[in-house]
């Protein structure tokens, strides 16, 4: 398991299992992860789920990516002792 910091200082941690979710299903973010690391530091935008008022969606434009320029979402949801981490590309 690996932890990330987002701007307000939360451990987000990134479960084997999330892991796994993101290289099997979005292959073009192989070799990207310090770019997870840098959307929750540096988001250009947070959107609190509409569906679920403890999720926040975390939002940065890369303009180099292996496959073109694309927004990157991060999908975490805050909980009250701990934080889990999900991840999407934005198309």
């Amino acid at each position: 398991m690996q932890v990330f910091y987002d701007l307000y200082n939360r451990g987000i941690r990134l479960t084997q299992k999330r892991k796994q979710h993101i290289f099997s299903d979005h292959p073009e973010m192989s070799g990207q992860i310090d770019k997870l690391r840098e959307t929750l530091q540096y988001p250009e935008k947070i959107i609190r789920s509409k569906s679920n008022s403890s999720v926040q969606l975390f939002y940065k434009e890369y303009f180099k990516t292996p496959v073109t320029n694309k927004y990157l979402c991060l999908v975490v949801k805050v909980l009250k002792n701990r934080t889990f981490h999900n991840n999407r590309l934005f198309y």
